[in-house]
């Protein structure tokens, strides 16, 4: 698997299923940071999606909450 290539998984928004891309390491931190928050990834990602802005796509979103998310902890 190439780090930088992105891979599709399905996730679960406010009951409709959709499919994002992101590189193994942010599904990584991604996963990471819905356990650290005590949620589950859907739950997490239905939150970025509810507080992105309509000309953000959802991969982008989570990619910036990601990154906000280890910059908090560095």
């Amino acid at each position: 698997m190439s780090e930088g290539r992105p891979v599709k998984h399905s996730l679960t928004l406010r009951g409709h299923r959709t499919s994002v891309s992101l590189e193994h390491a942010f599904w990584i931190a991604f996963r990471e940071m819905a356990k650290a928050n005590g949620q589950t990834l859907n739950g997490l990602a239905t939150e970025i999606d509810e507080s992105r802005g309509e000309d953000v796509g959802l991969a982008s979103a989570i990619r910036v909450a990601v990154l906000r998310h280890a910059q908090g902890r560095i």
